[in-house]
């Protein structure tokens, strides 16, 4: 499998809650990084965050982009009353996913400074 199909396909099986299938696209060895909350997770300990959330959220996978191993997505996440966006980064070796770095924001949170609304239509 392409490192794109492999970040897409990771996707698609968690929003069907597949997570054995998820599963099988992880390294043993992956390391993925929250840059917003500095936290870092192994394998077990990703899936298992993943699993436990909260209930009622579904997953929109916006764009896949690749450059060899190198892979980055952008995915909206709706989850009751919020939008979360997610930027990240990983990488694909045979076939499975060995690293990441994931930017997580969510949709509105953050007032626009007011030196920017000169700039904006």
């Amino acid at each position: 499998m392409e490192p794109a199909t492999v970040v897409r396909s990771f996707y698609e099986r968690m929003q069907d809650r597949n997570w054995d299938g998820a599963g099988e696209l992880l390294a043993p060895s992956l390391v993925i990084d929250f840059t917003e909350t500095g936290e870092r997770f192994g394998r077990d300990g990703f899936l298992a965050m993943n699993r436990a959330y909260p209930e009622g959220w579904t997953i929109d996978v916006i764009e896949i982009l690749a450059a060899g191993d190198r892979v980055a997505a952008q995915v909206r996440v709706d989850h009751t009353q919020d939008v979360f966006w997610c930027a990240g980064f990983y990488e694909v070796i045979d076939g499975l996913i060995v690293t990441g770095t994931e930017h997580w924001v969510t949709e509105g949170s953050q007032p626009a400074p007011e030196w920017r609304s000169q700039y904006t239509g």
